[in-house]
């Protein structure tokens, strides 16, 4: 029986500036004196030798730091900080696991990540990961069940070559939302998918903005789970690229209000832009449907930005945004971690209030809805999510890199 599987692109290999420095420099024999010509030659005759080419070499040893920019030298910790380590990513978002190496300074691992003839995954490992540190990037966003599924096998593949440890970073986490039993003979599949993770052998999950900040404890104590905050991605982005005038920071529900907290903060603690708080409770008919909504809060004259960890349809947020600019916003933005777009959200955005709406690439964006609407903007997480793995590989603090206290 043949097989047909489908191999990932060998990444290919960075190429590594290195800077060579002279070995000796041109004397100046027009101006050389007789008597110094005797006394290096007498100094030959004992082995030793004197001229400019031993100052020219230390001159440019001391330039060469100069020369070179932060990123190389980051670079360069990152690639000796993953000496036993390796990175891995499957077919959910192969662009972002890319950007994330770079940022590290290293290549990812080759596997073979495919089907088969009948539709099954194939995977395969092509290099030797025993005793290693393995991370693998996977987000488990649509198609859902097949994005899960590599993961799993990915790490099962892992386990069973005898690697030290694996990393699972899922900047997306699929189920997500369905984390608690809402009504009678329903799954917990959040909880389940935790269990099917352990069950492969995952020593450690990494992800961004969980729907629910419960999942993490749907993990067993052996399994810690790192759930890093987009919003200092989208911080940065309206502090450095929109003018803010009287600026609002909106959560669309109550559960979303520490995450707008997090983000007003940040914009105070790295930015000095002071911003309110501002919150909308929702009365929903059943999912998806909204029955009424109020505001709680003051957004008169405000530059709002609606904050939320995603983005599916847009019915909500489109909503939200025509109901804030009916209590006197001045302008409406929204910042969501993961685009979903599913249906009809590009248009629902396109023909919105909404002046940008801004998310994360721990999704990735199909080209075609961000051609076709100029008020999505995709920004990439990928820094982040480097600096996170290279915190834990090196043993060193996670929330560090979230911290939004100022020292007194």
């Amino acid at each position: 029986m043949q097989v047909a599987a489908r191999r990932t692109a060998p990444v290919p290999v960075q190429s590594r500036f290195m800077s060579s420095l002279p070995s000796s420099s041109t004397h100046n024999t027009n101006s050389a004196k007789t008597g110094s010509l005797f006394a290096m030659s007498a100094l030959a005759a004992v082995g030793l030798f004197v001229g400019s080419s031993t100052s020219s070499i230390a001159e440019a040893e001391n330039a060469a730091p100069r020369r070179e920019s932060n990123r190389p030298n980051q670079k360069k910790q990152g690639a000796e900080i993953f000496r036993s380590a390796k990175l891995f990513t499957g077919n959910a978002n192969p662009k972002l696991a890319k950007e994330i190496a770079e940022e590290i300074g290293i290549n990812l691992g080759k596997a073979t990540v495919g089907r088969f003839s009948d539709g099954e995954v194939n995977v395969m490992i092509h290099e030797n990961v025993r005793g290693q540190d393995i991370y693998i990037i996977q987000p488990t966003c649509p198609p859902t069940n097949e994005n899960l599924m590599e993961l799993l096998l990915l790490i099962s593949s892992m386990r069973r070559a005898s690697a030290r440890r694996i990393t699972a970073v899922i900047p997306y986490y699929g189920y997500a939302r369905q984390d608690r039993k809402m009504t009678s003979r329903v799954p917990i599949s959040a909880a389940d998918v935790a269990r099917l993770l352990e069950a492969m052998g995952v020593d450690r999950v990494i992800a961004v903005d969980l729907h629910c900040g419960q999942i993490q404890g749907f993990f067993g104590p052996r399994v810690p789970v790192d759930n890093l905050a987009g919003g200092p991605v989208g911080v940065e982005y309206f502090a450095k690229n929109v003018k803010l005038v009287n600026p609002c920071i909106v959560s669309p529900d109550a559960g979303g209000v520490y995450r707008a907290k997090k983000f007003r903060d940040r914009l105070d603690f790295k930015y000095d832009i002071d911003a309110s708080v501002a919150m909308i409770i929702k009365q929903r008919r059943k999912a998806g449907v909204i029955a009424s909504m109020d505001l709680v809060g003051d957004v008169k004259d405000a530059d709002v930005i609606i904050v939320d960890d995603m983005i599916d349809s847009a019915g909500t947020l489109c909503k939200a945004a025509a109901q804030i600019k009916k209590f006197g916003a001045r302008r409406v933005f929204a910042f969501a971690s993961h685009g979903i777009f599913s249906g009809p959200a590009n248009e629902r955005i396109k023909n919105s209030a909404l002046e940008k709406v801004v998310v994360i690439n721990s999704i990735p964006l199909n080209e075609r809805t961000t051609a076709l609407n100029p008020k999505i903007l995709q920004l990439s997480v990928a820094p982040l999510l480097a600096k996170a793995i290279l915190a834990v590989q090196s043993r060193k603090s996670v929330s560090s890199l979230f911290d939004n206290k100022k020292n007194a």
